[in-house]
């Protein structure tokens, strides 16, 4: 590479990794960049990224509760609940993917580490030792309530200012498998007895 003098200047090549670099950082939470050409206004994308990052916070803290929950299942219902919180862990594992993904697409920067998911999350911090199923299952569903009803403010907010993709997203990829997950864990939660049928036992009474 030549330096102003016109004399040429060598790049030296080693093998040895450059650890321990700081720098500043590209570009700062609560900003979008300007560069893409999603013909979508700055303050939409401003305002839709700040939703998004509420609603991906609330989404990796349902993630993690099931995982809670998973561990820590105990009871008859042990096996199919073991399974099932896992199996919606993983779906919520997609979720906050694809939240997170789309903070990035409309130039944001989506929220990453635990320390600020706790900060920003609206549902309630679980004990961290072990409750009862039923407790689980109550924590589950109110983590679903507030994203669900997060989702449709969020949704027609999205279609009002025009930003389609969002709007598709939280519907399509967002509130239908939380309306599905509530479904499976809500049921749970009948009270029905396992060895008999409440109308043989009415009919020998009578």
């Amino acid at each position: 590479m030549p330096k102003r003098d016109g004399t040429s200047r060598q790049t030296t090549i080693s093998a040895q990794p450059r650890i321990h670099q700081h720098a500043r950082e590209i570009q700062a939470y609560g900003t979008v960049s300007h560069a893409l050409p999603l013909e979508l206004e700055e303050d939409v994308r401003l305002e839709m990224t700040e939703q998004l990052n509420l609603l991906l916070a609330d989404t990796m803290t349902l993630r993690d509760l099931y995982k809670k929950s998973h561990w820590q299942v105990a009871g008859p219902t042990f096996y199919q609940l073991h399974l099932l919180y896992d199996k919606h862990y993983e779906e919520q594992a997609e979720i906050v993917d694809i939240i997170a993904e789309r903070v990035q697409l409309l130039g944001g920067i989506s929220l990453a580490m635990a320390a600020d998911i706790a900060e920003t999350t609206r549902i309630e911090r679980p004990p961290r030792g072990r409750e009862e199923v039923p407790v689980q299952i109550s924590r589950l569903l109110d983590a679903h309530q507030i994203i669900i009803g997060h989702c449709r403010t969020l949704a027609k907010r999205a279609s009002t200012v025009g930003d389609d993709g969002t709007n598709d997203m939280i519907l399509s990829d967002v509130l239908r498998p939380n309306e599905l997950q509530v479904w499976f864990i809500s049921e749970h939660l009948v009270d029905m007895p396992l060895v008999h049928a409440v109308d043989s036992e009415i009919q020998k009474a009578s």
